[in-house]
């Protein structure tokens, strides 16, 4: 704290401010330190001394507003058990009709084992479900363009429901531009009063556990000792781009 007054107080100094403490230690004096001093100081060094500056404002504040209000942090969600997904499939088998037994395994094969989300599957055709590379791979348009590998165990069956789709959407509807896409598949399925929620978050989280459990994400976040993948997205954006097949061998089941 001493360290961080004391070159706040020599660059209100330099500058001409009155050493008040009001003055010194205002949010505006604090940034423009910060700023000023960008290229003399790190951007560690910088971010230890505005949050101590911004502290010792705060204490000295006559009537200091009040600390935020702490908000809970958003937890990933649980994936399915390997026999729960075992027990969905089942129970998209078991459907009355051919057509919701078909978009209740579409939709559990796309999300445990392509990691699809809601707007993903929303323009989502069965002509773009394709044997290819190796493997299969779902060619997912919109926002997020991309080819997705699908894991091994889930390719025949993801196969059979595109053939049976076709040209139409493989999640149901007629309309593209949907609003709910999933809700009316899950909310028509008919059983499985005692198996747990059908939720594509969860889906997805199944496939995500499995892709970092095969690619040995466990053991490389343990070998760094890091428990938070913050920067992993910075190294990855440095890296030579994936190819297809050498994805889908990675991820499909196969090992390159």
């Amino acid at each position: 704290m001493l360290f961080a007054a004391s070159r706040l107080g020599a660059f209100a100094l330099s500058t001409g401010l009155e050493l008040r403490p009001e003055v010194v230690f205002s949010p505006d004096v604090v940034e423009r330190f910060i700023v000023v001093n960008a290229k003399v100081l790190s951007a560690p060094t910088r971010r230890t001394l505005r949050t101590n500056c911004r502290a010792l404002g705060r204490a000295l504040e006559a009537y200091p507003a009040p600390a935020p209000v702490p908000l809970p942090r958003e937890r990933a969600k649980i994936p399915y058990t390997k026999r729960e997904i075992s027990a969905f499939l089942a129970l998209a088998d078991a459907q009355p009709t051919p057509a919701r037994a078909n978009k209740a395994a579409a939709l559990i094969c796309l999300g445990a084992g392509a990691g699809l989300a809601g707007a993903d599957l929303r323009c989502l055709r069965g002509s773009d479900v394709t044997a290819r590379s190796g493997g299969v791979v779902v060619v997912v348009t919109g926002h997020r363009a991309r080819t997705v590998p699908v894991l091994a165990r889930y390719q025949a069956r993801l196969l059979s429901c595109a053939e049976r789709a076709g040209q139409e959407l493989l999640v149901g509807g007629s309309d593209p531009w949907r609003r709910n896409v999933t809700t009316p598949v899950v909310g028509s399925l008919a059983g499985g009063a005692d198996l747990p929620r059908l939720e594509v978050a969860r889906l997805r989280a199944t496939w995500l556990a499995e892709v970092a459990a095969a690619i040995g994400l466990p053991a490389f976040m343990a070998a760094a000792g890091v428990s938070c993948c913050q920067r992993l997205g910075d190294i990855v954006g440095r890296l030579p781009k994936t190819g297809e097949e050498e994805a889908v061998a990675w991820l499909g089941g196969r090992r390159p």
